[in-house]
């Protein structure tokens, strides 16, 4: 028989041979520890900004047209008000409270017209603040006695059904004023004409800004304090939602103009 050369190398091994005898790759549980750490702590910081101080909200109807437009997105500041704790009745306290005038983004008051989704998340202008005395005459609503502008800016009027009444307004007549300086309640409010109004401590009066495509207050009722969820901020993302006639209009029908519109 022939004897092996000195110093002759060695045939290489077979692959499955070296996996068998450990030479394959084998799972690092402290690598994967460590990734999952990772991805854990950047969800937690994502949970935790959008918890308490910012979140995203889509504007999906046009009831606060102008100052808001349907396809906006924007920012909201759930710091300021004080942001709620999730699953529970929490409020933690914020930097400041509503004010009069303010465009404020809140939970519902409980709506029985529409079981699928009784108390979604609204945005509207606040107009009655606790103590106030507010009403309509004719379209045209008055904070004790104030006549106020109406949607805060130009608002189209023509054909508007003013004198529209709907069974939800019935709740009104819990607060309603029987008789004031301002005149008695009618014993129908409609879209027009309502109140006087007497806004208990602890709620508020919310309207949109345009108030004959507005589902507001008139309807639901007056909004807890403890409901408040934050004030928009500005627009990061807008798009021709509602007339668009172009093909992807999300991304071809963009309102450049609208981004970056802060809000007052």
């Amino acid at each position: 028989m022939a004897s092996k050369k000195r110093g002759s190398k060695a045939a290489p091994k077979n692959v499955v041979a070296a996996a068998r005898e450990g030479g394959g790759s084998k799972f690092d549980a402290k690598k994967f520890w460590e990734g999952f750490k990772s991805i854990a702590a950047t969800l937690a910081i994502f949970l935790l900004l959008r918890t308490f101080l910012i979140e995203a909200y889509r504007i999906p109807s046009g009831s606060m047209i102008p100052s808001m437009l349907i396809g906006d997105w924007l920012f909201v500041n759930k710091l300021r008000y004080g942001p709620h704790v999730p699953f529970t009745d929490i409020n933690l306290p914020g930097y400041a409270d509503p004010q009069r005038g303010e465009i404020v983004v809140f939970i519902s008051p409980l709506q029985i017209d529409q079981p699928e989704d009784p108390t979604p998340i609204l945005v509207k202008r606040l107009i009655g603040m606790p103590g106030d005395t507010i009403y309509s005459r004719g379209g045209v609503v008055h904070v004790n006695g104030a006549p106020q502008r109406l949607g805060f800016q130009t608002a189209d009027r023509s054909g508007a059904p003013g004198d529209e009444w709907h069974p939800l307004f019935d709740w009104q007549k819990r607060i309603a004023l029987d008789s004031s300086r301002f005149g008695p309640a009618p014993a129908r409010p409609t879209l027009d004409d309502w109140g006087p109004l007497v806004i208990p401590e602890g709620y508020f009066w919310m309207m949109g800004d345009n108030r004959y495509q507005s589902k507001d207050s008139r309807y639901w009722g007056i909004v807890p304090r403890k409901n408040v969820r934050g004030k928009p901020l500005f627009v990061y993302y807008s798009w021709n939602a509602d007339d668009s006639d172009r093909p992807l209009p999300f991304l071809t029908d963009i309102r450049w103009s609208r981004i970056g519109h802060v809000f007052r």
